[in-house]
């Protein structure tokens, strides 16, 4: 077992957390690491100013987002956008008592755009509004951290892609394992060889969701500006099971499991086996623990293959919490060789074909010589630093819009060919579905008019 002091992987190990550490700190304090050049898009930089970002949708991700970047020192949360007044009131009083500096409460993020002193826009509102408010973002000559999935369909993914590439400005998806340093050695690790050649993947997310019930049609709470909380969903009416969390069960609004929990999994199984679009899809499952408006599945297996002889699977349990490998998340890599087990943290375990642990990469986390950010904070500032010094120096993002797209992709096909019924066989050079008008009726959605995403 790879843990004393005196293995040279162990200290390797070490020493790759350590510099990965070490390089957010630089970047931190407004500092550029070796071997990057600025990019030339909007307003530049110097390498003391801090990133002005402005936060769309701060009930609850929103809320640790605007707390994290606030916490950042080369970070500056100057507005505060959301439809709930009572959650823009908590955030920018959360904000306010950690970078001593209060952010402007703007509701209608739009307005906000217009503001030539806001460097980026955090989007961690409804999937919905993830692609659509991205694109006005980028129109606008912001860049942007989007949380997952990056698109309700795949046709806003394609979209995002293309602005990106129009704009030219830094779109980073918020599956922050990517950057968390003992992930990123795990998968050094698969690509290395530790396992021989990877060719299964298994990942899987459990949870004991309750029941949402049948909504009632109430007025609209006097705090809540439900026109641009649909924004450019068509008008439904609002009931009072939706809104702030069951909105992820409706089709209309949300995605699912699947693109809730299930696009860092896949993500990470797609990173591992070095895989961008498969060649088939399918999908079975349903809403049965509950009779309730919950219309998407709590319990659901997506299945996918490639053409490097590669497969992936993805179990999803909304309802049902009994765990998998003793983990509620995760993942299992499967080689010619042996397996690598990713339990959700920054750490993993690398087993022989006879089950003997093999490799324990414990659960690391970075500590904040301010002491201002808690373990868990710190190791999302990891992927907070990468978005900053794309942004300030040109590095390289961890997860960029197309790799982003590309995995909220597996995700979106898992759910058409679930609720088409049917196996999809894809074009592995793009995702797209091939011969089967009946599944490309999900390709894409209805806007309320007037509203659609465009180039």
């Amino acid at each position: 077992m790879n843990n004393t002091s005196n293995n040279p992987t162990a200290n390797s190990r070490r020493n790759f957390v350590k510099k990965t550490l070490i390089s957010t700190a630089v970047l931190s304090i407004g500092g550029v690491l070796p071997g990057f050049s600025p990019r030339s898009y909007g307003r530049i930089l110097g390498a003391n100013e801090k990133v002005k970002v402005g936060v769309m949708g701060v009930n609850s991700r929103g809320l640790a987002l605007s707390s994290n970047f606030a916490l950042q020192p080369n970070c500056e949360v100057v507005t505060i956008c959301d439809v709930d007044t009572r959650a823009a009131e908590k955030c920018i009083a959360t904000v306010d008592g950690i970078q001593k500096s209060k952010p402007k409460n703007q509701p209608d993020f739009r307005k906000a755009l217009d503001d030539k002193d806001m460097d980026a826009l955090v989007i961690a509102a409804p999937d919905h509004w993830h692609a659509p408010a991205a694109i006005l973002a980028s129109k606008a000559g912001k860049h942007v951290y989007l949380e997952k999935p990056c698109s309700h369909n795949p046709h806003e993914g394609e979209l995002l892609v293309a602005v990106a590439a129009k704009y030219k400005n830094v779109i980073q998806m918020g599956n922050q394992r990517r950057s968390w340093p003992n992930v990123k050695l795990a998968i050094e690790d698969i690509k290395n060889g530790a396992i021989g050649r990877p060719y299964f993947a298994k990942g899987w997310y459990t949870n004991n969701r309750a029941t949402i019930g049948i909504g009632k049609s109430t007025p609209v709470p006097l705090w809540l500006n439900y026109d641009l909380w649909q924004g450019p969903a068509p008008r439904r009416a609002y009931k009072d099971n939706i809104i702030h969390y069951n909105w992820h069960w409706f089709w209309h609004w949300g995605t699912g499991e699947a693109l809730n929990n299930g696009t860092h999994m896949l993500d990470l199984m797609r990173w591992g086996l070095d895989v961008e679009y498969p060649n088939k899809v399918t999908s079975l499952g349903g809403r049965y623990r509950y009779k309730d408006d919950w219309e998407t599945p709590d319990t659901q297996v997506i299945n996918l293959t490639f053409n490097n002889n590669t497969a992936m699977t993805w179990e999803g349990r909304s309802c049902n919490g009994r765990t998998v490998e003793g983990s509620d998340v995760g993942v299992t890599f499967y080689g010619e060789t042996g397996s690598l087990q990713y339990g959700g943290g920054n750490a993993y375990k690398i087993f022989d074909l006879d089950n003997k642990l093999i490799k324990d990469v414990k659960n690391d986390l970075p500590i904040d010589p301010r002491n201002k950010m808690n373990p868990s904070q710190a190791l999302d500032a990891t992927h907070l630093q990468n978005f900053v010094a794309a942004i300030k120096t040109g590095a390289p993002l961890a997860s960029g819009i197309v790799g982003g797209h590309q995995s909220t992709l597996l995700c979106q096909l898992g759910n058409i060919a679930l609720r088409s019924g049917d196996t999809l066989t894809i074009d592995p050079t793009n995702g797209h579905i091939l011969n089967n008008k009946n599944a490309m009726k999900f390709w894409q959605r209805e806007y309320e008019k007037g509203w659609e995403p465009t180039l």
